[in-house]
């Protein structure tokens, strides 16, 4: 695969305009407005069409290919990865970080369990200095390996119950688990000085979510974990997402958080009301295509909503 630099906020101007031309315009443009207009591109790095990397603020940016959504941040002696979708994934991505840095990843860091964020894990085996979990995901990261008979895994040696904090020259991150909401373990984690966020599956920009009962997903705490979420960080932070619909970003903002707390509200007056009225699980799958009051969330998996509203009011 033919690959490309990226860039960060932090790097040298003649790196940034070697793929200045791919991107933008720069002719009768000072070097200062050439990199602003670099960084607010919103579509920075693209490599044969397999993966996306983005800038979302600073030196934090996502990474995209297969599985949910992985953030990153990288500068010359410090990197962050958070979640690795799968083995070949986090391959790409780690030969992507070594065109920029020759520093082993300091910290990785599994928002929760599933697979598709945590699969990539065993790429990082010998090149980690902390992994880091909150201890539900990682007491389930070992039962779904143990169900599954899976043997090349890499388990988190480092959990915590409720906040963490982690530093390293000028990065600071904070840790903060909300309580029970898309699974019984997903955490918040926060760059500090680039004032952006990695929500995981907390948030699914106007997809329909996956509600894991199997390990302790409470929908009615869920929406309470989004108000704290917001309340937290405050509505200048930046977002990012483990999953979008298609035409939407994995990427935004506290309105974004905002929305996908409306829909778990209304999908709990639904569910309500539809057990109420006696309709059953089947009767409302077979009838129902959006949830009244949050009709941006369209297209398939609207029966795994439909199947854990009525598991939990039932």
């Amino acid at each position: 695969m033919q690959r490309r630099k990226f860039i960060s906020s932090g790097s040298q101007l003649g790196a940034l305009l070697l793929i200045a031309p791919h991107l933008i315009s720069c002719k009768g443009k000072s070097s200062a407005e050439v990199k602003e207009d670099l960084i607010k591109n919103e579509s920075i790095f693209k490599s044969g069409g397999d993966f996306t990397i983005t800038n979302v603020a600073g030196n934090v940016w996502t990474f995209e290919e297969r599985g949910g959504t992985i953030g990153f941040y990288v500068t010359e002696d410090t990197v962050v990865v958070i979640d690795t979708q799968f083995p070949d994934q986090s391959g790409h991505l780690l030969a992507e970080i070594a065109t920029q840095t020759s520093s082993k990843v300091d910290l990785l860091v599994n928002t929760h369990h599933h697979g598709d964020h945590t699969s990539g894990n065993i790429a990082y085996k010998d090149l980690l200095g902390m992994h880091i979990a909150h201890e539900n995901s990682l007491k389930n990261q070992k039962r779904v390996a143990e169900e599954r008979e899976q043997k090349d895994v890499l388990y988190p040696t480092t959990t915590f119950a409720t906040d963490q904090k982690y530093s390293k020259g000028d990065l600071k991150m904070s840790f903060n688990y909300f309580g029970a909401a898309h699974t019984d373990g997903d955490i918040v984690s926060f760059f500090e000085n680039d004032n952006v966020a990695h929500m995981g599956d907390l948030v699914f920009n106007r997809r329909f979510p996956y509600i894991d009962k199997s390990a302790g997903a409470n929908i009615a705490n869920w929406v309470q974990v989004l108000d704290k979420t917001v309340k937290t960080y405050g509505t200048d932070t930046k977002y990012i997402f483990g999953h979008s619909a298609n035409g939407y970003p994995v990427r935004g903002n506290s309105e974004d958080l905002n929305a996908m707390k409306n829909y778990l509200e209304r999908l709990l007056e639904f569910g309500m009301a539809s057990i109420k009225s006696g309709i059953s699980l089947n009767e409302a799958k077979a009838s129902t295509t959006v949830i009244p009051g949050a009709e941006e969330w369209q297209g398939k998996g609207i029966e795994r909503s439909l199947d854990a509203v009525y598991q939990e009011l039932s």
